[in-house]
């Protein structure tokens, strides 16, 4: 990478967001930061209980997420953030412009549902995976990889795209 970008590391739940992102930031020497510890605990709380976030539960966290960003910019940083909606994105890219790049994870509902099942220890039901499918807008503009692969083969080729 010729400049130092902030990296957001998209798709719904159990695409494999954070260990990606971890693996990214060791490569690029980058800090990683994973946006769940980022969620108000009233987010925590909601979506445990099996109740799908909105917009106005997303928008401080998004803006905490920027935040963050815009921070980081002058260092770099690989961030790992669901970003489902184009409106989400906005939020995130404010202030950024070029230098932010996502990257999307993406798999089939089966495919994620499965590595769902095999998650410990995380406040994310599978239930609530249909909602993120069903929010899910595709970015037009990101380095989409298919999780269909080894994360060490997903980074290597989200590497060779920023490249």
């Amino acid at each position: 990478m010729t400049k130092t970008k902030v990296l957001v590391v998209m798709g719904v739940s159990g695409t494999g967001k954070t260990t990606v992102g971890k693996l990214l930031s060791e490569q690029l020497g980058y800090p990683f930061f994973d946006g769940d510890d980022f969620h108000p605990e009233e987010n925590i709380n909601k979506m445990a209980s099996g109740k799908p976030l909105n917009d106005d539960d997303r928008k401080g966290w998004l803006l905490k997420l920027n935040q963050l960003a815009l921070q980081q910019h002058d260092v770099g940083a690989v961030i790992a953030c669901s970003a489902l909606k184009k409106a989400y994105r906005s939020l995130l890219r404010a202030g950024m412009g070029s230098d932010m790049q996502f990257i999307y994870l993406n798999g089939s509902f089966d495919l994620v549902k499965s590595r769902l099942g095999n998650r410990k220890d995380h406040f994310m039901p599978i239930a609530l995976l249909k909602t993120q499918f069903e929010a899910l807008e595709p970015p037009s503009k990101a380095i989409a990889v298919s999780i269909a692969q080894q994360p060490d083969q997903i980074v290597q080729e989200v590497l060779k795209q920023l490249k």
